[in-house]
């Protein structure tokens, strides 16, 4: 990437089936990722799930990778067996995200994950996930039932995290769509922000490339709400920092 021309972002897709026309397998993801990351001054591309071989060529060919929202991941990636409350889940999705994260990781190039794609990170680095948080004792409600992107509850974000100095606060709201989230965190993680009941909402690397995960949807929420555009900008922040040489 030269120092003028916007960052190569790879965003990951899942599987979609359709009963009717002439292709009944697509490629698909939400267009807000793609809006967001243009927004602050990236190149969204997309990949359809394909071969983990390819992941060291994406990660040759493109500048950071966001890992999007989608289907539960299955419990055999961390070792677990399946709660009966465990959703749809996509194996061969899992298995080429987690090589994507080891490819561009490997490399020293920024990753953004946003929901399902903190989980993906955090059982990259060795972690385990909650199959079902409504199953575990003193949590509150995080499947809201409005689609607009609202915020619904409080975040407290650490200051000395890349996320605190995108938000310029410690205390912030955001939406809430997930049924999953992470356990017990990876190795090579920290956690760097949590709602009021514990659950984990943020994680990054402790060392290295730049690395953030995070529960909620700010492609959601971040054109009615602007500071959700927060994390984007740490990672666009990221981005610019390696083509700097920084």
């Amino acid at each position: 990437m030269s120092k003028t021309s916007r960052p190569r972002i790879l965003l990951s897709t899942g599987n979609a089936m359709r009963t009717s026309g002439l292709f009944r397998e697509d490629a698909m993801t939400g267009r807000n990722y793609s809006l967001a990351i243009a927004q602050v001054g990236g190149l969204p591309t997309m990949t359809a799930v394909l071969d983990p071989a390819l992941a060291p060529e994406y990660a040759a060919s493109h500048d950071g990778l966001l890992l999007t929202g989608g289907v539960d991941i299955d419990p055999g990636a961390f070792g677990a067996t399946p709660d009966r409350d465990l959703g749809q889940v996509d194996e061969r999705r899992d298995q080429f995200e987690l090589a994507l994260y080891a490819a561009f990781r490997a490399v020293g190039k920024p990753i953004l994950g946003i929901c399902r794609g903190v989980q993906i990170i955090n059982v990259a680095e060795g972690g385990t996930l909650h199959q079902h948080l409504p199953a575990v004792e003193g949590t509150f409600q995080h499947g809201q039932q409005d689609y607009r992107g609202e915020p619904l509850h409080p975040v407290n974000v650490e200051a000395d995290s890349a996320l605190g100095r995108a938000f310029g606060r410690t205390m912030i709201k955001t939406n809430s769509y997930h049924h999953q989230a992470v356990d017990r965190v990876g190795a090579g993680l920290r956690v760097v922000a949590r709602a009021a009941d514990g659950v984990v909402e943020a994680v990054e690397a402790k060392s290295g490339s730049f690395v953030l995960g995070v529960q909620w949807h700010p492609e959601m929420s971040f054109q009615q709400w602007p500071d959700q555009v927060a994390p984007f900008r740490a990672y666009i922040e990221a981005l610019k920092g390696v083509a700097a040489g920084v």
